[in-house]
């Protein structure tokens, strides 16, 4: 990954990664979050980093930042390019070669990670970045964006995971939950958790 050069422009503000899903979800809820939580993070001085979807919730999040003045940068392995509709996706772009790459891009370029409704693709990313977080490769906030209770499942899921003795409570505390927009964003501007011990 470090063979991709990150022009000065790029580099140079805070950006956040928004893990979210190519699709529109069932109701216009997801939309509509994804919308105010752009726009939020362009009025908060935030920069966008995504998955370089032009359609569903993660090219609702990325028209918003943009129309809302703040900067894009999508991030697009080569053989979903055409599939997710990157030729209608704002922003500046990166073609990489897989979806390993994607990722790892996303994190160098971030400061910290945001999850909105998605699906497989919005529980891994969060999930790898958990788990990178938890073996302290870095140290970035990871928040998700429960509104309306969207995320309880998973959250009761991680929680079920401490009650059975597979993650330590402070190792839990590395995916936070915003109960909203501003919420989320608060803890992103904050920080990342106390650190725990690399283990897994």
């Amino acid at each position: 990954m470090d063979a991709i050069e990150i022009p000065p422009e790029i580099g140079q503000s805070e950006k956040i990664a928004v893990f979210c899903g190519a699709r529109d979800g069932a109701r216009p809820d997801h939309l509509l979050l994804a919308k105010e939580f752009g726009t939020a993070l362009a009025r908060r001085g935030l920069d966008l980093v995504y998955g370089a979807g032009g359609v569903g919730v993660m090219g609702a999040v990325a028209h918003a930042v943009m129309d809302a003045g703040g900067g894009v940068t999508g991030v697009v392995p080569h053989f979903l390019h055409e599939r997710e509709r990157a030729d209608n996706a704002p922003g500046a772009l990166f073609v990489v070669r897989s979806m390993h790459e994607r990722k790892a891009l996303m994190y160098r370029l971030s400061t910290g990670f945001a999850v909105l409704p998605g699906g497989f693709g919005t529980l891994d990313e969060l999930l790898e970045a958990a788990t990178w977080s938890q073996l302290s490769i870095m140290r970035k906030p990871i928040v998700v964006v429960n509104h309306r209770g969207f995320f309880d499942p998973l959250l009761r899921m991680l929680d079920h995971l401490v009650q059975e003795g597979f993650l330590r409570a402070e190792e839990r505390s590395l995916i936070q939950e915003g109960k909203d927009v501003d919420e989320a964003i608060d803890l992103l501007r904050a920080g990342h958790p106390q650190p725990v011990p690399a283990t897994a």
